[in-house]
């Protein structure tokens, strides 16, 4: 008996115990289930691929740029690669995430200079400070050892009560219509919050003048403190026992780091985006200039200026890529291209109607104070035209000094026609950082 017991124990017959045990290890064994052995293995061949995955790509990429194998195709979202692609491509409904980069000439109808523009602009007026160079005004270096020339200019910069442009309220319609998913922002006039574009929407990368800290105990102070102060004329000084410690608005100086919140936004925003509207800057300073290369390969970029901004891209065919397949230009103020814009989409005449009421309400708040003249937005942009005129693919003859943002004037002329972006030569990517624009 005990000799027949043992032999179905053995031969795996009637011993359940056996049965079920040994079932349980093959099957968790099987499956990779907790099974510590197998699921190292998982993790160890997870791994060796993805190491294989980043050889393969940055050989392909060595490759590409010294011209041994061809820049990889990248299918295009749009029907055409022009200003009438992007607007159907905005109708068909496949831009529900779109980022909005903005730079000083989105504000310059709103009577606030820019940096660049000849004559106009801020470095071509700052002889009268002394300074050593004009960017001298905005490093933190400088400011702790002479903070005077800063609070002279912030004297000038602050006139009265500016009002949005077109530009902004264009952008706050695409908030109100559940298309914005951030803006950005070189600018630290604030106009994007008179506008009424929502604080978790918007990013100030280079800060902004509601509050000010003491640069040396980090004492904070509201906006009408310091401006009384400023305007007396005097420094503001730390009011904190012990501290005499000069309080200094919270915009990004050179030599300081930017807001937590604009790295954060950048890490987790880009890889959602399906449309990117660039407006009003030269993309001359760093890090800001960057974000147009964190959208995926083919999501389309679409570049509102005075002067082509539309980055460069090298292959072994020439200065620029024939392959570029995403990227348009229209040339103009940013007011006429987001006007031409919203004429396209059919929203002229509510873009025109809440400009117009908006002002109004501004107008009537402030009664005994200046108010910036704005361009008007009831001038309707010239027609678009179904195939936009070419851009000219020359590169041009440029000198040592950055590519200068013209500001806009008052013209019987009616806007430039949009033109599908086949970018111009740019000023080399090593020109020095442009602080923000006051």
């Amino acid at each position: 008996m005990s000799s027949g017991q043992d032999t179905k124990g053995a031969e795996g017959g009637d011993n359940s115990n056996d049965k079920k045990e040994e079932g349980s290890s093959n099957s968790q064994g099987a499956a990779g289930g907790d099974n510590p052995d197998s699921k190292e293995g998982g993790e160890n061949k997870n791994t060796e691929q993805k190491e294989e995955e980043k050889k393969s790509a940055l050989f392909d990429a060595f490759a590409v740029s010294l011209g041994l194998k061809d820049e990889p195709k990248i299918e295009s979202l749009l029907d055409t690669v022009d200003f009438n692609g992007i607007v159907k491509y905005i109708k068909d409904g496949k831009a529900k995430n779109i980022i909005t980069m903005a730079g000083a000439g989105i504000s310059t109808s709103a009577g606030i200079p820019d940096f660049r523009s000849p004559e106009t602009g801020l470095y071509d007026n700052l002889q009268k400070y002394n300074l050593p160079e004009p960017t001298a005004v905005f490093s933190i270096d400088y400011f702790k050892e002479n903070p005077e020339p800063f609070f002279m200019l912030a004297r000038e910069l602050w006139p009265g009560v500016f009002k949005p442009t077109t530009c902004h309220y264009f952008i706050r319609m695409l908030q109100e219509k559940g298309l914005l998913l951030r803006h950005f922002t070189q600018n630290i006039d604030t106009l994007e919050s008179v506008a009424g574009l929502d604080p978790e929407v918007c990013v100030e990368a280079h800060g902004h003048f509601r509050t000010g800290h003491c640069i040396q105990c980090r004492a904070e102070y509201t906006q009408d403190w310091m401006k009384e102060r400023i305007m007396k004329p005097s420094i503001p000084k730390c009011e904190a026992e012990g501290c005499e410690g000069v309080v200094k608005p919270d915009i990004v100086f050179f030599g300081e780091s930017l807001p937590h919140r604009f790295l954060q936004c950048m890490s987790e925003d880009f890889g959602k985006c399906d449309l990117l509207i660039i407006m009003g800057t030269s993309l001359l300073v760093q890090p800001f200039a960057s974000l147009v290369n964190r959208t995926k390969e083919n999501v389309p970029r679409m570049y509102i200026n005075l002067e082509n901004s539309c980055p460069p891209r090298k292959d072994k065919t020439g200065p620029y890529s024939k392959a570029n397949n995403r990227d348009i230009f229209w040339q103009g103020t940013c007011d006429d291209g987001c006007m031409a814009l919203a004429e396209a989409l059919g929203w002229g005449e509510e873009l025109k109607n809440l400009v117009t009421t908006e002002h109004a309400k501004i107008d009537a708040a402030n009664p005994d104070k200046g108010t910036t003249s704005t361009k008007t937005a009831d001038s309707t942009p010239e027609k678009t035209e179904a195939t936009p005129k070419k851009a000219d693919t020359t590169p041009k003859k440029t000198e040592n000094t950055p590519k200068k943002c013209e500001t806009p004037k008052t013209s019987d002329k009616t806007p430039p026609k949009p033109e599908a972006a086949t970018p111009k030569a740019t000023p080399g990517s090593g020109s020095k950082k442009t602080p923000p624009k006051k």
